[in-house]
């Protein structure tokens, strides 16, 4: 084993069990990913590391790259309660709105961007994104995907792989009602979420399998940095996982959405469905083991067909639907939403199932106007205030 590998290791073992103890856990973060479009065109531009050079040092943090260069991240800090981290949203949404202004450039906000290619996309340029480029070659290139990711603190590492291994549940149901990617490279997928196949082509981006202990998933860290497979812990992209530099749950599952209500939604059931499965490991009726054949077909499911799918329930391996799952789960965190005074979203998960999700909206768009004005819709369609 290398000298970098042992320093590795050396690192793991001292740090990442104190990342996770928070001394107010639930806290949350969330991470935003965006198109960098032309006004005209709404095909996508390479102006990251303009934007990066024109930052305020203030926003600095708030701020990285992604792997292509026609993309930009933004994050919250660590934000008390949703309400908090959505006012910081609507800021660093209209500050790069901001920056787009100057730097002749437009946000957009689609999981997937629905013409761009892959050949013509440029990496970005530094030591991490060189080595998943050098992974994956093709294949990273093709990863023109724009995600929604939701952190959630807990209160010791623990927590954070037994609720990890119950929350895996409600994958499919977070997944179905965040569903914004219909287009991928200038074609009509039949997808709900192509950037769910797109970024699945990735290794590592899978539901994970259940973990025992928290000391397990550390082994399993360890085992692949030192054989190459992966040089840091946060190259394991699954759909959720404890973030071993945040001290976190992460929920990685959900497609980009240009609503702030949807956003706040998903962020709030995030954050209750943690609260509960703290709650349930405490009274031990947390349930952690699910037969995963079932999981990954309702994943696929989610990411295809529309919510009356069937799909099979994982708690009683009975026939369900993704939306009969969806309202277990808003049964399932009802007093945690309350808890945290956060119920007023089951309005908008209401809306959803009723009149359709993001993807929905962009199949209207196209089909009544086509692909130059879908393009511009996905443009001028982002919510900046709520």
């Amino acid at each position: 084993m290398d000298r970098n590998v042992n320093y590795l290791i050396i690192i793991l073992n001292n740090n990442n069990n104190n990342k996770f103890k928070h001394k107010n856990p639930y806290t949350v973060g969330i991470e935003e990913e965006y198109m960098i479009c032309d006004p005209e065109s709404g095909d996508l531009i390479n102006r990251a590391n303009e934007i990066m050079d024109e930052l305020d040092t203030s926003l600095i943090e708030r701020y990285s790259y992604e792997l292509i260069l026609s993309e930009i991240e933004v994050n919250t800090s660590v934000c008390n309660n949703v309400k908090d981290a959505m006012e910081e949203i609507a800021f660093l949404r209209d500050n790069t709105r901001g920056l787009g202004r100057k730097l002749g450039f437009k946000l957009g906000i689609s999981g997937t961007h629905p013409t761009a290619l892959s050949d013509n996309q440029t990496f970005v340029d530094n030591e991490s994104y060189k080595w998943v480029a050098s992974q994956l070659n093709y294949y990273a290139k093709r990863n023109i995907t724009f995600a929604l990711h939701v952190h959630i603190a807990v209160p010791n590492e623990e927590y954070a792989i037994h609720v990890s291994n119950a929350l895996r549940r409600w994958i499919s149901p977070l997944l179905a009602l965040s569903c914004n990617s219909p287009f991928f490279e200038g074609e009509k997928t039949g997808l709900r979420s192509s950037r769910t196949m797109q970024f699945g082509a990735f290794p590592r981006t899978n539901i994970p399998k259940k973990f025992n202990s928290f000391s397990e998933y550390e082994v399993l860290v360890k085992k692949l940095i030192e054989i190459n497979s992966i040089e840091k812990a946060r190259q394991i992209w699954w759909k959720i996982r404890p973030h071993m530099d945040f001290g976190t749950i992460e929920f990685r599952m959900c497609d980009m959405q240009r609503s702030l209500k949807n956003v706040e939604m998903i962020t709030s059931l995030c954050q209750a469905l943690v609260y509960q499965g703290v709650k349930d490991y405490d009274s031990g009726k947390l349930i952690e083991s699910f037969n995963m054949e079932y999981l990954n077909d309702a994943l696929w499911k989610a990411s295809r067909f529309p919510m009356g799918s069937k799909i099979i329930d994982p708690i009683n391996e009975n026939p369900s639907t993704i939306v009969q799952q969806i309202n277990q789960m808003k049964d399932y965190v009802k007093n945690s939403l309350v808890f945290f005074n956060n119920s007023h979203i089951n309005k908008q998960i209401d809306y959803i199932v009723e009149n359709g999700t993001e993807h929905d909206m962009q199949i209207q768009v196209y089909d009544e106007c086509g692909m130059q004005d879908l393009k511009k819709y996905l443009m001028d369609g982002i919510e900046y205030n709520k």
